[in-house]
C-alpha cells in the first residue's frame, strides 16, 4: 500500500506532467493554419492533440490517486484553476515565436519525454508504468518528426541555421526546469516510482548535445540551467489560460 507521503509526492509529479503536456499542446495548437507547409500544418496540429491527450492520461492517474471522479476531475483541473496554480515548465508557456523556436522547443521536450518514459515504463507503480508505455509509442514518432526538422533547419540555409541557433540559445537554459522542482521527491525515487532527476538530466543533456552538434548547432556553455521553481510563471501563461478557459467559464456548470 502506498504511504501518504509518497502518494502526495506522486500527485505533485503527475500534476506537473499533465500541465507540461497541456500547456505545450495548447501553445502548439496555435500553429494550426499558420505552419510553413500544408502537410506540416496537419502534422503539427495532430502532435498538439497528442500532447493534450497525454495530459488527460496524467490527470486521470491523478484523479485515481486523489479518489476523484476520473471523468470530471481532469476538466476541473484544466478549466477551473488559476494560472498561478499550474506547474508546467516556463519554457512551454512562452509564445511560439518563429517556426525555428517552436520546433526546437518541441524537440527538446520530445527528447525529455523519450528519456523519461523509457524509465517510467519500469515504474513500481503499475498504472504509471502502463501509462508511460502507452504514451511512449506516440512520443517515438514525435521525436523522429522534430529531430528531422531540427536537422533540416540546422543544416539548411544560413538564415535557417541562424534562427535555430538563436532558438537554442534561448530555450536551452530554460529546458533544465523540466528536471527541477519538488515534484521529483526522494521518496518517489527510493520507492521505484520515478527515475531520479539527476539521471534524466544527464542522459538528456548528453543525447541532446550529441545530436545538436551533428546539426552544426552549438549548445550554450551554461549547462547548469536556470532552476526556476515551477510555481513561478511569465505573464504569457495568464493570457494562455484565459484564452483556454474562456468558453468553459461562460457556463461553469455546463456538461461537455
Amino acid at each position: 500500500m502506498m504511504e501518504n507521503k509518497a502518494r502526495e509526492s506522486l500527485c505533485r509529479y503527475l500534476l506537473a506532467s499533465g500541465d507540461d503536456e497541456l500547456i505545450l499542446g495548447h501553445r502548439n495548437s496555435e500553429w494550426c493554419g499558420h505552419a510553413p507547409l500544408l502537410e506540416e500544418d496537419i502534422a503539427f496540429a495532430n502532435l498538439a492533440l497528442d500532447e493534450i491527450g497525454h495530459a488527460a492520461i496524467w490527470y486521470t492517474l491523478l484523479a485515481d490517486l486523489r479518489r476523484e471522479n476520473r471523468d470530471s476531475y481532469p476538466d476541473r483541473l484544466v478549466f477551473q484553476r488559476e494560472a498561478q496554480d499550474f506547474r508546467n515548465a516556463t519554457l512551454l508557456e512562452l509564445p511560439n515565436g518563429d517556426w525555428a523556436f517552436s520546433m526546437l522547443r518541441q524537440y527538446l521536450f520530445d527528447l525529455y519525454e523519450m528519456v523519461r518514459l523509457h524509465r517510467l515504463a519500469e515504474s513500481a507503480y503499475e498504472p504509471l508504468s502502463e501509462a508511460a508505455q502507452k504514451i511512449s509509442r506516440e512520443e517515438f514518432y514525435h521525436h523522429r518528426h522534430t529531430s528531422a526538422w531540427v536537422r533540416r533547419l540546422g543544416l539548411g540555409t544560413e538564415e535557417s541555421h541562424r534562427r535555430m541557433q538563436e532558438a537554442l540559445d534561448r530555450a536551452w537554459p530554460l529546458a533544465f526546469q523540466l528536471f527541477s522542482g519538488p515534484e521529483v521527491d526522494d521518496v518517489l525515487v527510493y520507492s521505484g516510482y520515478v527515475p531520479s532527476a539527476g539521471y534524466l538530466q544527464e542522459a538528456w543533456s548528453e543525447a541532446a548535445a550529441e545530436f545538436l552538434e551533428k546539426c552544426q548547432l552549438k549548445v550554450p556553455a551554461d549547462a547548469s540551467g536556470k532552476r526556476i521553481p515551477r510555481d513561478q510563471h511569465t505573464p504569457y501563461l495568464n493570457v494562455l489560460v484565459d484564452e483556454m478557459q474562456s468558453v468553459a467559464r461562460l457556463d461553469p456548470e455546463a456538461s461537455w
